[in-house]
Formats: C-alpha cells, structure tokens, sequence
C-alpha cells in the first residue's frame, strides 16, 4: 500500500488478487450483469476509500478507446469471454494483448490502454482502480500516434 498525497494507493497486486477474487464468486455478480448493444455497460460494484470495483459487460466489437486512469492503478480480469488489451509506450500503441478468462492485467497510475471484444461472443470482467477514480483522458489515433483528445471527470467512465 503507497500514499499519493492523502489518498491511499493498493498495490498492482493486491488490485489483482481483488478482481480475481470477485470474478472466482459468479453467483455473486452473474445476476446483475447486462448487455447493452449501443454501448459497453459498467456496474460500480463497491465503492471503498481506498480502492473501487467495476463489472463490465462487453458485446462483440465493443471497445473502451485509448484511455487511462490518471492518478489511479487498476487491474481486470476477464470472468467470462476474452478480451484483447492494446496498451501504449510513449504516444505508439502496442500489439493487442488475449485475456482469457482468468487472466488479469495490472497498470500504474497514467497507463495508457484500449480494451475491445474482438471475438465473437460477450464477454464480462471485473475491474479495480486504486485510489477510486476521478478523472480520465481519452486519446484519439492520429498517424500511428496517440493524441489526447478529452478529458472526463465523474461516473460516464
């Protein structure tokens, strides 16, 4: 656990142990998952001073976008499906990433990353960020080039 000003930060691996946790317990999320073919839906599951989990639904084709979580560390894990991860260095964006059912992915604060459903069928995942967020930035890709575009504050993550 690390201090960022007041505000308390979980490790990269405890955020990990977190959503592979809730994602092993389906029967405690399964009922509230939804899917929205207009866009992804997002459930804020628990809200603590130190860290927050989200449940995600992701329909075929469905994408969060180049984003990251500003002063937040987060993890996922798929507990349905698969999803691709597309994480960047500098403004380059890498090579998509498989996560399969129960693989997680962990990210300091101002990680750079799209996160798509790029099979055929939906998928769900569970998702921590550390401290809870409260902001974001969302980059568009210009040229082979990440380009920050908006910023975005509040619950429409």
């Amino acid at each position: 656990m690390m201090l960022t000003g007041t505000r308390t930060m979980l490790s990269q691996a405890r955020l990990r142990d977190i959503v592979r946790e809730v994602a092993a317990q389906p029967d405690s999320w399964r009922s509230l998952v939804r899917y929205d073919p207009a866009q992804r839906w997002y459930r804020l599951l628990q809200q603590h001073d130190d860290h927050e989990l989200w449940l995600l639904s992701w329909l075929p084709g469905q994408h969060t976008g180049f984003h990251d979580h500003g002063w937040s560390a987060g993890a996922f894990t798929v507990a349905q499906g698969c999803l691709a991860e597309r994480g960047a260095r500098s403004s380059r964006p890498r090579r998509s990433v498989a996560v399969t059912a129960g693989a997680a992915r962990s990210f300091g604060p101002w990680y750079i990353h799209d996160v798509r459903n790029s099979s055929a069928a939906p998928a769900v995942s569970v998702h921590a960020y550390s401290p809870p967020l409260t902001g974001m930035q969302r980059f568009d890709l210009v040229a082979g080039q990440l380009v920050a575009s908006t910023a975005e504050t509040g619950a429409r993550w």
